[in-house]
């Protein structure tokens, strides 16, 4: 069974291995305001979300990734929908996530679990394709 709850300092070093590109830095700063949540299964850390505010107020869901062997099995879903309980615990009304313009997979995703896409921006020399925005309303 999967539990996804908040990550604490005892699970920084595997997320920065697992989120390599945040850097260590980044990733203690986000454990450290509640920003991380990771999936465990038997007490091992099979995936995590990791989310910050856009304009300091929206919950934006920066990254969420699973590991090989563990994908496709719901994992996913229980870090999103664990994710989503607490922004509405927290008040939130709207939930935002992205991704490139080419990644299909992720779009269908992030369809099926209630986004609808609300536009895309060109990011020159950051990314080679646009990115495309998401919102969720959860009133």
């Amino acid at each position: 069974m999967v539990v996804a709850i908040r990550a604490g300092q005892a699970d920084i070093d595997w997320l920065v291995r697992a989120d390599a590109s945040a850097g260590a830095a980044w990733v203690s700063r986000c454990v450290a305001l509640g920003e991380y949540l990771v999936a465990k299964e038997a007490d091992e850390i099979v995936g995590f979300l990791r989310f910050s505010r856009f304009w300091g107020r929206v919950p934006y869901m920066e990254m969420i990734r699973v590991l090989p062997g563990h994908r496709r099995l719901g994992v996913g879903t229980a870090l999103f929908l664990a994710w989503e309980e607490a922004m509405r615990s927290d008040g939130a009304r709207l939930l935002m996530t992205s991704s490139e313009c080419d990644e299909s997979r992720p779009q269908d995703w992030h369809r099926r679990n209630g986004f609808s896409e609300s536009g895309a921006i060109e990011l020159p020399g950051l990314q080679s394709v646009p990115e495309v925005f998401f919102i969720k309303r959860i009133a």
